[in-house]
């Protein structure tokens, strides 16, 4: 039993994303989101799971590697931040709101080739702030380890229509910041998911 309060038997394989990439923790409501490993020409599994019995809850896929998650404060939402370099000029993605009862999502930016968001924080239950690279590296040699940072208000995120926000929304000041190593990344992940795991073997005392 000792391994089994450590990690599941057979990894992580049971949540069904591949290899966890990116993990969200909301403690207050007990969800856990976790994103999986982009592979090549498929989409990048997502999927919000009650953090102590692990019971899935909610699954989409992104177009696009998923740099971050956020829980809203107080509606059942989830933001989700996509995006990659193209290879030759833009920095394209998404910025994605999960729906947690329905399971819908809606794709926010209105751009053709959206942005690459690479950072969200929800403030308040209003203002969620985004750190997005540039939208492309015309003549720019910084931009692969620059981004812009923008705070987007709204009065009801549950009634935001999709490809509303527009590059005035997205407008805000340069700052440095440098891509992480998506091996540290997974390994935080991985750390955080064993951590929920071994508690949900936890006694009343919290000892295994």
């Amino acid at each position: 039993m000792a391994a089994c309060n450590e990690h599941p038997p057979d990894g992580w394989s049971f949540l069904g994303v591949g290899d966890p990439f990116l993990v969200a923790h909301y403690e207050q409501r007990g969800l856990v989101a976790v994103a999986g490993t982009h592979a090549h020409g498929k989409a990048t599994p997502v999927a919000v799971y009650d953090s102590r019995s692990f019971v899935r809850r909610a699954f989409i896929h992104s177009r696009f590697p998923v740099h971050a998650l956020a829980f809203h404060p107080r509606h059942p939402l989830l933001a989700i931040g996509t995006g990659r370099y193209d290879g030759g000029y833009f920095f394209e993605g998404e910025l994605l709101l999960l729906h947690l009862k329905s399971g819908a999502v809606t794709s926010l930016i209105e751009n053709e080739f959206g942005r690459q968001v690479l950072g969200l924080e929800w403030l308040d239950a209003q203002s969620l702030r985004l750190l997005m690279a540039p939208p492309d590296d015309w003549q720019d040699e910084a931009a692969h380890e620059n981004g812009h940072v923008a705070v987007v208000d709204r009065a009801d995120w549950t009634a935001v229509p999709a490809r509303s926000l527009s590059g005035r929304d997205l407008a805000g000041p340069r700052t440095l910041s440098p891509r992480p190593e998506r091996g540290e990344a997974a390994q935080r992940a991985v750390a955080t998911l064993r951590s929920l795991w071994q508690a949900r073997w936890a006694g009343p005392s919290g000892e295994l």
